[in-house]
């Protein structure tokens, strides 16, 4: 897992520890000390930590004026024992939130599993944007079908399009672009 790197190609547009309005404002990265793990395995040191053993994310890309932010994730998404969803919320959307960021895109390719609890901050983050929407992107079939199970996709724009999308081949904006248009499609 210490090969799984970050999506890096956008680093040029957006370095989230350069930006002050970011939760990881200042960070600063090693390339060489691994210091955080998934349980035995080590990952890359760009990932970034919320505060959860389990899952770490990095924020590609954030357009202010759009009311947007690009996520990837990766590790296990626990809601059951960690309380992810908890510290996803108060660590990070909260923070994008007071900047009026209420369109998140969370990619999931690396998010290996789903355990579930109940879904109270999930009512309340899509309560928290309005008019916005979370949108998941490639998140593993299985995975799915977890957040289904328990009703948690009803706080989603998941499926379909959004699991075999090929974001890498979008600039941002064009990547925003493309999911807002399946988003419209979804909600008409």
């Amino acid at each position: 897992m210490h090969h799984v790197e970050p999506y890096y190609h956008w680093r040029n547009l957006y370095i989230a520890s350069e930006d002050e309005a970011s939760p990881f404002f200042g960070r600063e990265y090693s390339e060489f000390e691994f210091e955080h793990r998934i349980y035995n395995y080590l990952i890359h040191p760009q990932w970034d930590t919320i505060g959860s053993p389990t899952l770490f994310l990095k924020i590609l890309y954030v357009d202010y004026d759009d009311g947007y932010a690009i996520i990837e994730m990766i590790g296990e998404w626990n809601d059951a024992i960690e309380n992810d969803v908890m510290t996803l919320k108060r660590d990070l959307l909260d923070d994008m939130i007071h900047y009026e960021i209420n369109k998140f895109i969370f990619i999931g390719e690396n998010v290996l599993n789903f355990h579930s609890s109940d879904d109270c901050y999930y009512e309340e983050t899509i309560e928290d944007i309005d008019d916005g929407w979370v949108v998941l992107i490639n998140f593993h079939e299985h995975v799915e079908k977890e957040m289904e199970l328990i009703g948690v996709d009803q706080y989603f724009i998941m499926g379909g399009a959004l699991d075999d999308l090929e974001w890498r081949t979008y600039l941002p904006h064009q990547f925003f672009n493309k999911v807002q248009s399946i988003v419209d499609e979804r909600l008409k």
